[in-house]
């Protein structure tokens, strides 16, 4: 249900966006917005996961649609290309998951837990440089480097994946109360907006270099 909820939202700003004028960018930036202050009311309050969960994912869809649409105009089909993409990551790394090439062993989950924690503070970083005309080194530049940099937290961000299938599988087998079959769900979703951004950025950069 949430997917369609952010599938449905996503359709609406992209149309808009393609139809001309500022109302998919007020539109985006309610998303965008709205989506960061539920989803920290999510992971707060984990019991509301069955209301907003559904929510959030409206508003992502609402930011992601918009985004999207933006980078079509500038590169056509790779929205398509980040899609199968996101979605093919996922198969793949659950596939792996059921068939137990990869585990979710305590190190892993500390080493991932450590990388996606870097990741975030460096974003911060830049965000806040970015207040005073600054920017870090490389994160945004499409050149070999910001390209390893964009590749490295592609699979940080995939192999978050891992440890959503690991949080659903453990909830399962311990009958976790039904909020939280929710919550876990909030939990994938987030991480798969994450890897579609991420992937979306990635493509740019090497379509930057064509």
């Amino acid at each position: 249900r949430s997917l369609l909820l952010l599938v449905g939202a996503a359709y609406t700003t992209w149309g808009l966006a393609f139809q001309g004028g500022p109302a998919f960018i007020g539109l985006m930036g309610v998303g965008l917005v709205g989506g960061l202050i539920v989803g920290i009311m999510t992971a707060v309050k984990r019991e509301w996961a069955p209301v907003t969960a559904p929510i959030y994912a409206g508003l992502e869809g609402l930011f992601l649609g918009g985004i999207s649409a933006l980078a079509n105009m500038a590169y056509p089909g790779i929205v398509p290309q980040a899609v199968g993409l996101t979605f093919g990551v996922l198969f793949c790394l659950l596939l792996a998951y059921k068939s137990g090439v990869i585990r979710a062993t305590e190190n892993f989950k500390l080493g991932v837990a450590a990388a996606t924690g870097g990741i975030f503070m460096v974003y911060m970083v830049s965000m806040l440089m970015r207040l005073f005309g600054l920017s870090v080194p490389f994160l945004h530049g499409s050149g070999p480097i910001g390209i390893g940099i964009s590749l490295f937290i592609v699979a940080i961000a995939a192999l978050n994946l891992v440890l959503d299938f690991d949080f659903i599988e453990q909830g399962a087998a311990n009958r976790a109360p039904r909020h939280m079959e929710w919550y876990a769900a909030f939990g994938l979703m987030v991480t798969l907006v994450w890897l579609y951004l991420e992937i979306l950025n990635l493509l740019m950069k090497l379509r930057s270099n064509d």
